[in-house]
């Protein structure tokens, strides 16, 4: 009989940790973002615009259209409702986000600043973007500002945790 015959039994290895999703409230939109706005079969109606400075959106012949704090879904339906009074019978219309607001990182990264927001961003991914952290970089815990509320707050360092678009994600130092 040789010493490999002999079968040992291998513990069971433990769950692995179900990961926290934190949920990115839905995307409204906000001053600097860029909508394609598309009526099907009305092509000079159809274009893309930024939301100004104001809030609102100017769409030809409908005028400035309130954008700011909106969906797409709920933008959508405005600019529908404001063809229906005196433009078009029934107006189909489709609303796309192309470009949204920037997030900012700032704290213990290599390059903190303003960066371009990309869909599915995680913090970890901003950090990278960043050119990754200082060695005073607390790799724990991050905090977050998001454009809606006037806190911070503090959440922990994961891939799971997302950035929205207009965040304000600061990397704290660690204390030794």
């Amino acid at each position: 009989m040789s010493a490999f015959s002999t079968l040992v039994p291998v513990a069971q290895a433990a769950e692995p940790a179900t990961p926290v999703v934190r949920e990115v409230p839905e995307y409204r939109l906000g001053s600097g973002d860029k909508v394609r706005v598309i009526t099907f079969g009305e092509e000079a109606l159809s274009g893309e615009f930024f939301v100004g400075g104001s809030g609102k959106v100017s769409i030809p012949l409908v005028g400035e259209l309130p954008a700011v704090g909106l969906t797409a879904r709920e933008f959508q339906a405005s600019v529908e409702t404001a063809l229906k009074e005196g433009y078009l019978k029934e107006p189909r219309v489709s609303v796309e986000i192309l470009n949204y607001r920037p997030f900012y990182i700032l704290g213990e990264v290599e390059k903190p600043g303003t960066y371009p927001y990309t869909s599915g961003l995680s913090v970890v991914n901003a950090v990278a973007t960043a050119g990754g952290y200082t060695y005073r970089a607390n790799t724990k815990r991050v905090f977050i500002k998001r454009p809606d509320s006037d806190k911070e707050e503090e959440y922990p360092l994961d891939a799971n945790t997302p950035v929205a678009p207009g965040d304000t994600i600061r990397i704290a130092e660690r204390f030794f």
